[in-house]
């Protein structure tokens, strides 16, 4: 009953040319793929009507049970199946898609499919995307045919349907992933901690130190001497190596403290004397026979 009323519907669809269909396909091979459209006829795209990609294999990257929207470009191919284009469907459904991708900060996958002038090609939603050299990594890439078949995370940084123009970012990616990371270093820095580091510049408001792990940390002005100093650079040079305490880990930054080492040498400095003072008393320490015998009475 259910297959019936299902056939009953499909009888009632009108569907036109420019019309966007889904579909889940049903078979795949070198001339095309077939799809399932829930309509009497089923729908069929040509292997050249897949995918502008040089690196698209219909093959491999299209298997049975995937679902393809596509648009209708003949409602009678001849065969009897409404014949459909992916391509097409990339011009009327593909820029809304990336725009969103883009406003909404979306990380999507790309495969690179061959260098140009200053750059990389990569499709997304069928539509031809670009990778400017110095948006493919962190560092500097001097050969960019050492990108070709990798897939990359990027970011859609710029959208100009009118221009047909489509920039992506793996850069932008990557430099998230490493703030992600970094910030989770510094919140594993116990604060309270004695580290020791380099400093690597002195400003007018403190100084920066290296500890080192790629994590650096300031060390205000106001803690850097238990003596009042009006700049740094007056007890401080870069490269200078000095012991901080950690203050805080607020905000994903390292708060330092040189003075506050210096105190707690101080405390224990006194605590040592304390010390030593009560085991250096003129009273005898030590047990004698004397001593032993002194409380028992025969």
């Amino acid at each position: 009953m259910e297959d019936y009323s299902k056939e009953l519907e499909a009888s009632f669809r009108v569907i036109k040319e420019g019309d966007v269909l889904s579909g889940s396909v049903i078979d795949v091979n070198e001339q095309g793929v077939t799809l399932d459209l829930n309509y009497y006829a089923s729908g069929v795209i040509k292997a050249e009507d897949m995918s502008r990609d040089p690196s698209f294999s219909i093959l491999q990257d299209v298997h049975v049970g995937d679902v393809i929207e596509a648009v209708v470009v003949k409602k009678d191919d001849g065969a009897g199946n409404i014949q459909l284009s992916k391509v097409e469907a990339a011009e009327v459904l593909g820029w809304d898609k990336v725009q969103k991708y883009m406003d909404d900060k979306t990380v999507v996958t790309v495969k690179v499919s061959e260098t140009v002038n200053k750059g990389v090609v990569a499709f997304l939603e069928g539509i031809r995307g670009f990778i400017p050299a110095s948006h493919l990594s962190l560092s500097y890439v001097e050969d960019l045919s050492t990108f070709v078949g990798r897939e990359l995370e990027v970011h859609v940084i710029t959208v100009e349907k009118g221009k047909k123009k489509l920039v992506l970012s793996a850069k932008e990616v990557l430099r998230e992933k490493e703030k992600e990371n970094l910030n989770h270093r510094i919140a594993m820095v116990a604060p309270g901690s004695v580290l020791e580091g380099k400093v690597e510049s002195v400003m007018p408001y403190g100084a920066f130190v290296d500890l080192g792990e790629g994590l650096s940390g300031l060390v205000h002005v106001s803690q850097i001497s238990q003596k009042r100093i009006k700049t740094p650079s007056e007890v401080l040079s870069v490269g200078d190596t000095v012991k901080v305490k950690v203050l805080n880990t607020n905000n994903n930054k390292i708060s330092l403290s040189m003075k506050a080492v210096a105190e707690s040498a101080e405390t224990e400095d006194v605590v040592d004397e304390k010390t030593a003072a009560k085991y250096s008393s003129r009273e005898s320490i030590g047990t004698s026979l004397g001593d032993l015998l002194k409380g028992i009475k025969l």
